[in-house]
Parts: C-alpha cells; structure tokens; sequence
C-alpha cells in the first residue's frame, strides 16, 4: 500500500492543497498512519479497490498486501479493520497481509505483530535512521548511517528470530544488502527468507548468499 509523505503528496499537482505542513515528514502523517484517517480514507478504499480488483477480476490472486510504516500494534488493528470494511479480509481467498519492519516497535513487539501479520519486510532505511536516531537524508550525519552498525544488525537478527519463530515469512527491502554485498551472509546466517537487492548488485550478493549457505550446510 501507499507510503508517500505529505511533502511528496504535497509536490503532486493540486497536492498541497489538500496536505499538512510537516516539520518532519519523514516521520509523520505517513504509511497506516493516513489509512484510517479522515484526511486520506477515501484515497485507501480507492487503493483497496485497485487490490481487490487485481486479485479477484484480473487473476492475481497471489498478490499480498504491504502495510508500511505501522507504528503500534493498535494502529495495525485499525487498519486491518479498514481494510475489512473495503471487502480486504486477511485470510479470506488466501489474501495475506504483511507489514514493514521500519520501527524499533515493530522490532520490540514483534511477537504481537505476528499475531495480526502474515510476514514481514524488513525496511532497513528506515530502521537504521530510527535506531541510530539518523537523519538518512543528513549530508551533516551521512557517516553515522550504517546499516551494519550493531545496533541495526541485533534489531535485524531479533526480528527474523521472532518471525521464524511465530512461522512467519520475513524478508527484506532495504538498501543494506545492495550497497554492502556481505551484509547477506549475516542476513542467511540469522534465518531470513528472502533478500531484495537492486540489479547491479545480484551477481555479487547472489555469491554471498550461496557461500554463507554452503556453509550453514556443513
């Protein structure tokens, strides 16, 4: 589902007039924050709609649903709610929902989202920025956003440990495995499904990956 934030929406033709002034975007009326609100609820059951279509009139029954950016397990509940009301039923002709691991209380309370989650995407951008307390779009603080800063990598293996645990699917979508190739070898060696990276970096990523798991194996 939709994740832009209002300076985005905002930039949009016609779109500042309908989008609040943020001081900080980035961590504001963003993701399943704007889902159930009345200042974007009629654009979300336009996106339930265009899902609910895809899956039912067009054949792509297979496609799961993406919530970002949800913050509490409350929010989670609300949203799945909305969700319901748009005729989008977890679990109702095989729909799956999944949710993006982009908040330390997505890490801290995992356990709890499992229980309204069929997966996770580990958003590690964001989880970085939000651990190490990073402004990500900072050229000030650009050295201080690591992705392989420990604090990121215990979030990490804490959450695939949980996921794995509930028999929950989780895999990841950040830029970490593509910018740092070897970052897969600690992703395989903590249990993660599935690894997102961008084209230049397959080949590279794809090495590690067969070499970490050759290993695992013995």
């Amino acid at each position: 589902m939709s994740d832009f934030k209002t300076n985005e929406y905002a930039g949009l033709i016609g779109g500042a007039e309908f989008e609040p002034k943020e001081d900080n975007p980035m961590i504001g009326f963003r993701g399943a924050s704007r889902y159930y609100s009345p200042r974007y609820r009629e654009g979300f059951e336009l996106e339930c709609r265009a899902i609910k279509r895809l899956r039912e009139d067009m054949g792509f029954s297979n496609a799961i649903v993406m919530i970002p950016f949800c913050r509490t397990v409350a929010e989670a509940k609300k949203v799945l709610d909305v969700m319901a009301d748009n005729e989008l039923r977890r679990g109702e002709n095989g729909l799956q929902v999944y949710v993006m691991c982009e908040i330390p209380s997505n890490v801290i309370l995992a356990a709890e989202f499992t229980e309204h989650f069929d997966g996770f995407s580990i958003g590690s951008n964001d989880l970085t920025q939000l651990t190490l307390g990073v402004d990500r779009d900072s050229g000030l603080l650009a050295d201080l956003f690591n992705e392989q800063d420990e604090a990121v990598k215990w979030m990490i293996a804490r959450v695939i440990a949980v996921a794995r645990k509930a028999g929950c699917k989780i895999g990841i979508c950040g830029q970490a495995p593509s910018d740092h190739p070897e970052f897969a070898r600690f992703l395989v060696e903590a249990g993660i499904n599935s690894i997102s990276v961008s084209p230049d970096s397959f080949v590279s990523v794809m090495r590690h990956v067969v070499a970490s798991e050759a290993g695992n194996s013995k």
